[in-house]
């Protein structure tokens, strides 16, 4: 068990983090059932519950898991000290095509094909990579703090979630909103070999060619080839062509038809006429039609419906045929490619342009950037193909998922994603839900020799149909997204709608992702989810950004210094509180986040600040002999005008805090956390706290020492969701008398009491506070050195009281004489320099302090110095820079000579106060 009260005195993660969080988890603290136990929570207390979107079992956690998991579990802790009975449950995904590729690259270096090896060999190798991810995942959530009850870890094809993914696919099919059709999808025809989704098909910028080819028309004087294909005479005799433009030449294969513009100038003649295919010679019709857009190459299109998601729907409209001339690895297809069969389709467009040219049937080639899709996974070219395949029907589920937003039962943070949301959903298509893969859910569909289909949860042993018992299972697999998209509800027992978790914890209470998966994830969980258990799975979505570097470049494997960016390292060198703390502190809902060292180091050292603030702290615990807390009913006459600011003050910050908790607002939340502590409490009321702490006249130690306890209990709890390690390890080591509950993960979030805020005292001490900063400023602007105590006059006018009672705190923070400081003097010296805020004048006697002349000649060198940069500056303004240069530096120019001129009249008052 871990020794709090041993405890390294500098701030060393390594050695407190790990054994925190085997503490924590060792006293079932992430249980709720722990909750009920403490009597914290019962069964009619509010709950929340969220479950971990699954990590994929491809290998290591990267940064946006961490990101996901530092919310989320900051959320999870956040409701659990607001007494909510919680629930965070986690697990994996078995990731179909991402997991399948890894093991495959994996088994090619130990040279072991797949395919050689077999369905049932290899299936069994992935579980055993699968065995080992989850371990490994497991271990780095740990390290990232995330509260989650392992006890109900999940994954999506354990035995149970199995059950629910065949309950699922089955009442939907029943249902016939799940159907088996022939239609055009995305393939790979890289190492996945398997339909993908839209979402998976991801679009990159290519600089390629349109290429202008020539169909020749058929007509009485030219009926078809003359000579073979690429003998330079096919198109002999031919006397009318009509020329399109396409990206695709080795697709013309599979052409039935030719499109062109409404009324086009120079085709439209055409239309009805037969065009001959080059290379085969197939006859197609020519046709005009208004998807074709006249401005693109020509206005005029071929068709290619079996290999065009565009040309399919003009196909399916113009009744023409589909001919499949690229197979399944992405080679032509022997009967209908003749010399091209079995090439490449990539080296079939190399030669068919070849062969075209020398036809005499390519006019010209032009530059062409276009996007072209790519598989997700292993970045083949997707090629559309229509194959055989099992379909979702979406637009009933859609619209319940909108209606579901539109009536508020979810919301989403931010609101502008529901645009989005809509935008996609209704325009959404049929999903593929079949994936041809060796990994994952089979589908639980069997077929018996007589060719009818049979749909159950379990292996039949025979055709309801026929009686059949030679049954065979359909080969596919289920979509990753399918699985998955049950997460909310088959993880807590569905479809037993007696289960203890699902009665509880469903719907959940917030999905928290990164907006580029709002279409893969959420829209498919909301979708089911509603079809499925009649609710919508969750009462609220929020969306967090992509991780970037600190130049905003997408963070990819290929970067150079890609190793900075992996969170073990980054909790390695930082601690894994600063990384969550630097994630909060820089969040802002749906947008992008960069990631820098400088950002890094800052949390570091916010975190060695709480460190070392309680070290001091608990160092001047034995300057009493025994505590008495401070709370609401502590005897207002002992408390200073210090004591009275830094109270008022926090409850402020409380109240905000809390606000910016309820609202998702963590940035600011995480912000004027550090902000206080670091610019109020420990720059101020720490430091003025050391005149009664270290004065051994002061009868009322206890006083300081109290409140410095209570504001810094108080901000471990506000700080404990965003950095959990550092602030369990602290709270545990304060005095029992202010500490409430058995560890911090426990303990209630800080009650609000407004009547400790006193806005006329926070007025009255900034104005001490800005007396001392003013002092300070003097000091440097004179060179007087820091340790030099030195006298003060002070005019207080109606701030007599305020000013006797801060003397101290004056003389302490500003390096005053306490012995000379004089009030209300008549007489002023020379050379003294004067502040004044509001109507109190402060003078700083300089004269027996430094070297008036040395410091005249000092100060009128500086300000010959700032003369000659501003002439320097001014005359790069009125050159041709200024009409030249980009915006951007003309405007750093402009704000440097704001700059120097303003330190030039801050140099001659200095001066002016030395010709006193």
């Amino acid at each position: 068990m871990i020794d709090f009260k041993n405890l390294p005195q500098i701030h060393d993660p390594q050695k407190i983090e790990k054994d925190i969080y085997e503490w924590w988890e060792s006293q079932g603290y992430f249980r709720p059932e722990k909750q009920r136990e403490l009597g914290l929570v019962n069964e009619s207390s509010p709950r929340f519950c969220i479950t971990l979107p699954p990590p994929n079992v491809t290998g290591v956690l990267h940064l946006g898991h961490a990101i996901v998991l530092t919310i989320e579990d900051l959320m999870t802790r956040y409701e659990r000290m607001n007494q909510r009975e919680t629930l965070f449950l986690p697990g994996t995904d078995h990731a179909g095509i991402a997991t399948q590729n890894v093991v495959e690259r994996e088994l090619d270096k130990k040279g072991i094909n797949r395919k050689k090896l077999g369905r049932t060999k290899f299936v069994e190798e992935v579980w055993k990579w699968k065995d080992r991810c989850q371990v490994t995942i497991r271990e780095q959530s740990k390290g990232m703090g995330s509260s989650c009850d392992w006890t109900r870890e999940r994954f999506t094809m354990d035995e149970e979630y199995s059950l629910a993914v065949r309950t699922a696919f089955v009442r939907l099919y029943q249902k016939q909103l799940i159907y088996r059709g022939k239609y055009m999808v995305n393939w790979c025809p890289g190492r996945c070999e398997s339909a993908i989704s839209n979402l998976e098909a991801e679009p990159e910028e290519h600089e390629s060619n349109l290429w202008y080819l020539k169909y020749p028309i058929k007509n009485k004087n030219w009926k078809g080839p003359r000579a073979e294909w690429a003998s330079g005479k096919w198109a002999e005799g031919a006397n009318e062509f009509i020329e399109l433009a396409t990206t695709r030449p080795e697709t013309l294969l599979g052409d039935t038809g030719v499109a062109i513009a409404l009324n086009h100038p120079e085709y439209s003649k055409l239309e009805g006429k037969m065009a001959i295919l080059p290379v085969l010679g197939r006859e197609i019709p020519v046709f005009e039609d208004s998807y074709v857009d006249p401005e693109f190459g020509t206005g005029a299109l071929k068709i290619t419906p079996a290999h065009d998601p565009n040309d399919y729907e003009i196909g399916i409209k113009k009744g023409l045929d589909f001919i499949t001339v690229i197979d399944k690895t992405g080679q032509m297809v022997p009967k209908y490619s003749g010399k091209y069969a079995n090439m490449d389709r990539f080296e079939c467009r190399e030669e068919i342009v070849k062969d075209l040219k020398k036809e005499g049937l390519l006019s010209k080639i032009e530059p062409y950037s276009h996007a072209i899709a790519h598989c997700q996974r292993c970045k083949t070219i997707v090629e559309p193909r229509i194959s055989t395949q099992w379909f979702v029907r979406t637009r009933n589920l859609a619209r319940e998922a909108m209606d579901a937003v539109k009536s508020g039962l979810t919301q989403m943070i931010p609101e502008r994603e529901e645009r989005r949301f809509y935008q996609w959903m209704e325009n959404i298509r049929d999903w593929c839900i079949s994936r041809q893969l060796w990994w994952g859910h089979q589908i639980p569909v069997w077929y018996c020799t007589n060719g009818h289909e049979i749909c159950e949860l379990e292996a039949p042993t025979k055709c309801p149909t026929c009686g059949d018992k030679k049954l065979k299972q359909d080969e596919d697999v289920l979509d990753t997204w399918f699985s998955s998209g049950l997460w909310p509800f088959a993880t807590l027992g569905w479809p037993n709608l007696e289960s203890k978790d699902f009665l509880r914890y469903y719907p959940n209470n917030m999905r928290e992702t990164a907006y580029d998966i709002l279409f893969f994830w959420v829209a498919r969980e909301m979708m089911l989810g509603i079809e499925l258990t009649k609710r919508t799975p969750y009462n609220k979505v929020f969306f967090h950004g992509i991780i970037r570097d600190e130049h905003g470049q997408k963070i990819s494997k290929s970067m150079e210094n890609i190793d900075q960016y992996d969170p073990l390292n980054i909790i390695a060198q930082y601690g894994a509180d600063p990384l969550r703390f630097t994630f909060i502190s820089n969040i802002i809902p749906s947008k992008d986040l960069n990631l820098s060292s400088g950002a890094l180091k800052a949390s570091k050292n916010f975190c060695n600040k709480i460190w070392q603030s309680t070290n001091f702290i608990l160092g001047n615990l034995d300057k009493i002999k025994k505590l008495i807390p401070f709370s609401i009913d502590y005897p207002r006459e002992k408390l200073e005008i210090s004591d009275k600011w830094i109270l008022s003050n926090f409850t402020k910050v409380l109240k905000d805090v809390n606000k910016f908790y309820e609202e998702y607002d963590y940035l600011n939340a995480a912000r004027s956390l550090r902000s206080f502590l670091w610019d109020e409490f420990c720059d101020w009321y720490i430091e003025t706290s050391k005149i009664r702490i270290y004065d051994e006249n002061k009868n009322d130690r206890n006083t300081p020492i109290a409140i410095l306890l209570y504001i810094l209990e108080n901000c471990l709890r506000l700080l404990h969701p965003i950095i959990p390690f550092i602030t369990e390890a602290l709270w545990q080591n304060l005095p029992d008398s202010v500490r409430e509950g058995p560890a911090l993960i426990v303990a209630k979030w800080p009650e609000l009491n407004e009547t400790l805020i006193d806005e006329t005292i926070e007025q009255d001490f900034e104005l001490i506070k800005n007396i001392i900063h003013d002092i300070r400023r003097v000091r440097r602007d004179f060179n007087i050195k820091p340790g030099l105590k030195i006298p003060l006059i002070i005019q207080p006018g109606d701030k007599k009281d305020l000013i006797n009672s801060a003397s101290s705190e004056i003389a302490l923070l500003s390096h005053i004489d306490p012995n000379k400081i004089t009030i209300d003097a008549s007489q002023i010296p020379q050379n003294s320099a004067k502040i004044i805020h509001e109507n109190v004048v402060v003078y700083l006697p300089l004269e027996d302090i430094i070297n008036i002349k040395v410091e005249r000649e000092r100060i009128s060198k500086q300000l010959l110095k700032l003369e000659e940069q501003i002439q320097k500056v001014e005359k790069k303004l009125e050159s041709p820079f200024s009409k030249k240069a980009p915006p951007e530096l003309v405007e750093l120019e402009k704000d440097n000579l704001t700059e120097l001129k303003n330190k030039k009249n801050s140099i001659k008052e200095q001066l002016e106060v030395l010709k006193q």
